[in-house]
């Protein structure tokens, strides 16, 4: 996983913390709005394009490089950046980082490709063995072997706790845009599934998932983490798997709602979606806003839309439940965030993210591409893409 910009983590990731001060000084040291990338990938057979259950082979090689992580697919490996105080900065780490693993995977007679899931491998898929991978198996069983889903996650540092827990509480109802631009998984297991994203569907086989709870202050976050971990539900912080959340041994937010993105392009993109609209929020909060709380269950609304029908869809306003172009709602964001943006040096990535809007968002791409070469070649073409 990626480090947040600290010599040493204050919170150790294995175990619970219980003090909220305890927590609070992670966020507080965090470097404000320093960010972090990671990119869950499929590794390929170079003949088959089928997912090829090979990463703890191909780490071999790449063992003492901290950027490369195994995670529980076998057939997956994992990109993360180490922190950068800008996108721009964080960009050259990705792009160097993509080069470097697929040239190691090539090698092997690998390839990697990126989306929320694969288009037509089998459904459930090889583990990597280890304790931690263990113990999820052991606990789950076949729904373990179920998650071959493919993330982006963006962490974003803060460096004021308690407008972090804000921010998080707040960035709940901006999770349906965030998924809609970024739905990249319509196929599965051989077919269209009808959705512009299977991944979320399958990650919920899983307990906690989708819009996370309300923190509401320190108090409750580490009286919950205190609850999960004597029930054994979350016996440490890292299975506090929702699509956002504090992370307390970086002290960072991290948005976990994205697909995998198919180009290092469309990846930043959506990272200086999350990264400018987390920085918004901030500003927002120390201008002494009260930033809005929406109940869960109409975010929900909206993010069963964006797993449907992506960016062409429509979504409720979460106050007047009015319908409107999801497309309408996230171009508004995008506007309200160019400035932001601008201050950050990373106007031309947000101009990506318009790019990717006006083209209906990876679903859609992939659709096209699977009409006229079928599954197979959509993998190749992924495959291409990634390259």
């Amino acid at each position: 996983m990626m480090r947040i910009l600290l010599i040493s983590p204050p919170v150790d990731p294995g175990k619970p913390p219980t003090d909220p001060e305890v927590l609070r000084a992670a966020f507080d040291a965090a470097e404000p709005f320093g960010v972090g990338i990671e990119e869950e990938l499929m590794l390929l057979d170079a003949s088959s394009f089928d997912l090829a259950p090979r990463a703890r082979e191909l780490m071999s090689g790449l063992e003492h490089d901290s950027r490369f992580k195994l995670e529980l697919p076998a057939a997956q490996i994992e990109i993360a950046t180490r922190p950068e105080p800008s996108l721009p900065a964080a960009r050259a780490q990705l792009l160097a980082a993509r080069a470097e693993l697929a040239a190691a995977a090539a090698s092997q007679g690998l390839r990697l490709a990126s989306a929320g899931t694969h288009p037509f491998a089998a459904p459930l898929g090889e583990l990597n063995s280890g304790e931690r991978y263990e113990r999820t198996r052991a606990e789950y069983g076949e729904l373990a072997h179920r998650q071959l889903v493919f993330g982006l996650h963006v962490h974003v540092g803060i460096g004021d706790a308690d407008r972090a827990l804000a921010i998080h509480d707040a960035l709940r109802s901006y999770l349906p845009e965030i998924s809609a631009l970024a739905a990249n998984a319509p196929f599965h297991d051989g077919r269209d599934t009808g959705l512009a994203s299977m991944r979320p569907t399958i990650s919920e086989l899983l307990p906690r998932q989708g819009v996370p709870p309300l923190l509401r202050d320190w108090e409750g976050y580490a009286d919950a983490l205190r609850w999960g971990a004597r029930s054994g539900a979350v016996p440490e912080p890292r299975r506090w798997w929702w699509a956002l959340r504090l992370h307390p041994a970086f002290g960072t937010v991290e948005v976990r709602a994205p697909d995998a993105q198919s180009t290092s392009a469309e990846t930043l993109a959506i990272a200086a979606f999350v990264h400018t609209l987390v920085v918004r929020l901030a500003e927002r909060h120390a201008a002494g806003e009260t930033l809005e709380i929406a109940p869960t269950w109409r975010i929900e609304e909206n993010r069963w839309s964006a797993n449907r029908y992506g960016a062409v869809g429509e979504m409720a306003d979460l106050d007047t439940g009015e319908r409107q172009p999801t497309a309408q709602r996230i171009a508004r964001l995008l506007d309200e965030l160019e400035p932001v943006a601008e201050r950050l040096g990373s106007a031309g990535l947000l101009q990506d993210a318009r790019r990717l809007l006006a083209a209906g968002g990876g679903a859609v791409a992939q659709r096209e591409i699977a009409a006229e070469r079928g599954l197979d070649g959509l993998v190749e073409w992924l495959a291409d893409r990634f390259a």
